[in-house]
């Protein structure tokens, strides 16, 4: 199948397909996924960094950079008269196995989708069923990754709105089209090693609506959607060499020491949470509560502004945090530095906002915990390392 837009690509045929993943990945090896071709009866079943202390910027992650290259088996569809091949996917958190028909002429990954809220009626693996997924996450309209898809009801998207998905229409040359909402969702790949990779953010369209003959004719043969697998950006080859991140909008002003010596930021081990400067914490805040998932809690914890609800989550999944420093060096707490137990089934985002306007943002000891921290006085420089410490 082939969209009426993108890039044509030149794929090279063998026992395996490899598929080169994109020249910005960070590793110096070469990257592919692998996809050997199975007969369908083998389907499987069901080091310290020196650095400044002045902040840069903030990133929220949506993904983590995958570094290995990826297998996934086909299937081929001729046993029951279908000319194309299939790929066993497992999206969402607790995993839902579909099928997508594998096609390197397109870029598009989508499932059918399903938003029933009790679903006892629908056939087993028919569609994924997005209320059951603990880790669904609808782009908004107005994050930037919703213009990575042709998406004609961008004009109508409301940016002040916490509820307005990112729309999308995907047309293929023969005039099959799909919609409905790029969304991300994590997803589990088997490495080349034998391993499995968990890919955290995967882009895909979760389509409410599907027509044409080459995705719901006798081609598609009960499939549950496609693999795009071109050299667009929106494709899963490509996304396996790259991640997103959300570098939120905070003007480095905000981060800067005055002429006066007030702003700036410091590592404190004597404070607990971390307090940041109005303009960034207001920013961060509003990401958290637009990807968080999770129910709010309906008692929360006075003094924090996002509280969660966690009950029979037994390992709940938040957005990545990271600063950007000067010197290019990344400080990544993991999550559970910034989100921590309140009272019992609720988490809370254990930021702070700075109000008084002559004072300095502060990295508490929350967020430092698990890290060794080493203060250069002479050179005015911090490092830190996860090495020789205790994961928190």
């Amino acid at each position: 199948m082939a969209p009426t837009k993108g890039e044509a690509a030149t794929i090279f045929f063998s026992l395996l397909l490899f598929f080169l993943l994109p020249s910005t990945a960070l590793s110096s090896v070469v990257e592919y996924l692998k996809l050997p071709l199975l007969h369908k009866d083998t389907f499987p079943p069901t080091p310290s960094q020196s650095l400044s202390s002045d902040i840069r910027r903030v990133n929220i992650l949506y993904s983590s950079l995958c570094h290995h290259s990826a297998k996934l088996p086909l299937t081929s569809g001729a046993s029951t008269g279908s000319g194309q091949y299939f790929v066993d996917l497992r999206l969402g958190t607790p995993p839902q196995r579909l099928l997508l028909v594998a096609d390197t002429g397109s870029d598009l990954v989508w499932v059918t989708c399903s938003a029933c809220r009790d679903c006892t009626r629908r056939r087993r693996n028919s569609a994924f069923l997005a209320r059951h997924s603990s880790t669904y996450l609808p782009y908004h309209c107005y994050d930037k990754q919703c213009r990575l898809v042709p998406n004609p009801r961008s004009g109508a998207c409301n940016h002040t709105r916490q509820h307005s998905p990112c729309r999308y229409e995907y047309s293929y040359s023969d005039g099959s089209e799909t919609k409905g909402f790029f969304s991300t969702e994590t997803t589990t790949l088997n490495a080349s090693s034998g391993s499995s990779v968990k890919f955290k953010r995967l882009a895909f369209g979760c389509s409410f609506e599907a027509s044409g003959p080459s995705i719901t004719g006798p081609s598609f043969n009960g499939a549950q959607g496609v693999m795009g697998l071109g050299r667009g950006s929106i494709s899963l080859a490509s996304q396996l060499g790259r991640r997103f991140d959300v570098k939120l909008p905070i003007r480095p002003s905000v981060w800067a020491i005055d002429e006066l010596g007030n702003g700036g930021t410091v590592m404190d081990s004597g404070t607990t949470l971390t307090f940041l400067a109005k303009p960034a914490y207001t920013r961060i805040v509003q990401a958290f509560k637009r990807l968080v998932k999770l129910p709010e809690a309906d008692d929360p914890t006075i003094g924090f502004d996002l509280c969660v609800n966690v009950s029979g989550v037994s390992r709940p999944n938040f957005p990545k945090m990271s600063f950007k420093f000067s010197g290019n060096s990344v400080f990544s707490p993991p999550p559970g530095n910034y989100f921590i137990d309140t009272a019992e089934d609720v988490k809370c985002l254990a930021l702070q906002p700075l109000t008084a306007p002559s004072g300095f943002s502060v990295i508490g000891n929350l967020m430092q915990q698990g890290f060794v921290f080493e203060f250069d006085k002479d050179r005015s420089r911090i490092g830190f390392s996860r090495h020789g410490c205790g994961t928190p």
